[in-house]
């Protein structure tokens, strides 16, 4: 571990510099641990050679803080920070969020809406025509025209309403040190187009040939058809082996995506998570509380990278990719005994996984010479007859881990994708998951139980979770442990009906699965999901799907999730009405409310009816239970804060 880098002008001139290479911008407070983004560029900028200033959450209200260390050398670096700043702000219902869990004292208004925009043009105001490079999943994500949640319409690339000269998507080590030795070599940024990993716009007499070319921002905007098609493109392009160059008109000006840049090999991958990182928020915090994003990390381990689970809602597959890489046991061995020597270290390893924590290798053999392929999941509905199944690796780390003196336990947080475990005939995974690797509750993600919803969502089937579920509490009960399922679960994503909605309660029911909370479907920026919200159409079908799109119907979906609750009596009542399911009203097992409402009724009479049917036995949980009891089957909340990367930890953004 090592000191910070500089905050300040007096911190830099007492390392000897007196103007940086680079100002480094973000949204977030200032957190030197490996799970943020900043942490990762600027330590590998530094390893390089490079002096790198950090300017964390600047009052955009005034020039002042963007003056802090003057205009840097090589140019300004801009992020959102780990999350886009929309997310961070507001809730799936519009609603201002009263926290920001990066913000120090978890307090919420410290960074701008539309971060990299604002602070890119306060740049430009004050610096005129200094190079400014935009990276971190808001300009990652919103690099062609999208759709904007909260705008309700078509949005450009962030590189023209930002007025950034170049951008960086994905895992961006390899772009942001290429680009710096350019940089640093003269180069003029306007000169640099070549770089794997970025976006650039130019004319379009000097569009590059052999490009895949995506419907303009006009015709996006316009008709929804050719905002379909634009997303299967850039999807389609998105592997490092097989993907183009995209290219997409705005204007008088032509959007360059350059091919996604090479990802780490292991020895690299291995080098970046051993740089010297202070692995906490930064001292000036204290005072406010701290920051309370590092609670969940402090004592986790990132072990992989990319996810070919590729479900449509995540960001992943168009941020990290798909592939996946790995670090070495030696790396990660190495973290953890790091770990060991922190002074609060209790003896938990909290996570060692990534965006799914049981993905160690390539899903098939083919990837390497011919990358990914298009408009196919690996997984979903059912593995593909390619996939190469195998926990030996994972296996053999953890038990390594477990074996480190100090080390009490190491549990597992990140997502297990269950369909991949099912999938492998070799069971001691599985076993060794249960027996040691559950903190009592091991988080899943069905989503969903309807077939429809399920293929929307990119997801298997719910018989395979049904099968993962029956066999996790069987080797629950054999190891004589008491350890429950909690299941992330989605309303309201597109191609779920409210007889989908009604599906799901009934099976919830019968399930003996009572979610305290769920997660309405969250429109995040440049996710196939979030085309079909939009359009209304799958890009990959271009066929209709229904989009549950009114508050109204909205409420009705999320109660559904929430049957038991008597408050979600009227609205289910009136929607199950709606649906032509009256057989769910009443007293019988089946049923998802009673017949009357509840005691707190208005009308006198209802009470009275209310408790006649309480006392003939007309339960809301008259169901068997082979799960939890309800305190122990509580959904964590699936934070909307990061529903970019539902499931996974935030490695540099499920």
């Amino acid at each position: 571990m090592s000191d910070f880098l500089p905050v300040s002008m007096e911190e830099l001139e007492a390392v000897g510099i007196h103007r940086p290479d680079f100002v480094y911008i973000t949204g977030d407070a200032y957190v030197d641990h490996p799970s943020f983004g900043v942490a990762i560029i600027s330590r590998v900028l530094a390893a390089k050679g490079y002096s790198v200033a950090i300017l964390p959450q600047p009052n955009w209200r005034t020039n002042e803080d963007f003056m802090r260390f003057g205009r840097p050398k090589l140019g300004f670096l801009v992020t959102a920070g780990n999350i886009d700043s929309m997310v961070a702000h507001y809730t799936a219902a519009k609603k201002k969020r009263s926290d920001d869990a990066y913000s120090a004292g978890n307090k919420a208004g410290k960074r701008p809406d539309r971060a990299v925009i604002v602070y890119c043009k306060k740049i430009r105001e004050i610096y005129g025509d200094v190079p400014i490079l935009i990276g971190g999943l808001e300009a990652s994500l919103r690099r062609f025209a999208h759709y904007d949640y909260w705008d309700d319409a078509v949005r450009p690339s962030i590189l023209v309403d930002s007025g950034a000269d170049i951008l960086m998507f994905g895992m961006g080590e390899h772009s942001i040190i290429e680009l710096a030795d350019r940089l640093r070599d003269g180069v003029p940024v306007s000169e640099i187009t070549d770089v794997r990993g970025t976006c650039y716009l130019t004319t379009p007499d000097k569009t590059p040939f052999g490009c895949a070319e995506c419907p303009s921002f006009a015709q996006v905007s316009e008709k929804k058809e050719s905002y379909a098609k634009a997303c299967r493109i850039q999807y389609d392009q998105q592997d490092e082996v097989s993907g183009k160059r995209v290219i997409q008109r705005h204007g008088d000006k032509m959007l360059v995506q350059n091919e996604p840049a090479i990802s780490l090999t292991q020895e690299e991958m291995d080098a970046v998570y051993a740089l010297p990182y202070a692995r906490t928020y930064h001292p000036m915090y204290e005072k406010e509380g701290g920051v309370p994003a590092i609670l969940e990390v402090r004592f986790s381990i990132t072990h992989n990278r990319g996810c070919f689970g590729f479900c449509n809602f995540c960001s992943i597959a168009l941020h990290q990719g798909r592939k996946i890489t790995t670090r070495s046991e030696e790396s990660v061995l190495q973290e953890a005994k790091l770990l060991t020597e922190l002074p609060d270290f209790k003896g938990y390893i909290h996570d060692v996984g990534g965006p799914t924590a049981n993905f160690r290798h390539p899903s098939c053999e083919k990837q390497a010479a011919n990358g990914l392929c298009k408009g196919r999941k690996c997984l979903a509905p059912t593995p593909c007859k390619n996939l190469t199944v195998d926990h030996k690796d994972y296996l053999r780390l953890l038990r390594k881990l477990r074996e480190i003196p100090k080390v009490k336990r190491v549990f597992i947080r990140s997502g297990i994708r269950y369909d991949y475990l099912m999938a492998d005939k070799d069971e001691s995974f599985f076993r060794e998951l249960v027996r040691h690797h559950v903190s009592g509750q091991l988080k899943v993600a069905p989503e969903h139980c309807a077939p429809a919803v399920l293929d929307a969502m990119g997801k298997p089937h719910i018989e395979t979770y049904k099968k993962f579920q029956k066999r996790f509490y069987e080797l629950t009960k054999g190891m004589g442990m008491e350890q429950y399922l909690v299941p992330y679960l989605m309303s309201s994503h597109p191609g779920s009906t409210i007889r989908d909605a009604i599906a799901l309660a009934c099976f919830l029911k019968e399930e003996g699965i009572r979610p305290e909370q769920v997660q309405d479907f969250y429109p995040t920026p440049g996710t196939i999901s979030t085309c079909m919200f939009y359009t209304g159409l799958d890009p990959y079908t271009m066929q209709p799907i229904y989009v549950p799109r009114t508050a109204k119907e909205k409420a009705e979906q999320r109660a559904m999730l929430q049957y038991f609750k008597p408050e979600n009596d009227a609205v289910i009542r009136a929607a199950l009405i709606k649906a032509g399911r009256r057989d769910l009203i009443g007293n019988g097992p089946h049923c998802l409310i009673p017949a009357v409402p509840p005691a707190n009724a208005k009308n006198p009479h209802d009470k009275h009816l209310a408790k006649q049917n309480a006392a003939k036995g007309g339960s809301r949980s008259g169901c068997a239970t082979q799960n939890a009891p309800k305190k122990a089957v509580k959904s964590a909340e699936k934070s909307s804060r990061s529903p970019q990367k539902r499931g996974g930890r935030n490695t540099g953004s499920r």
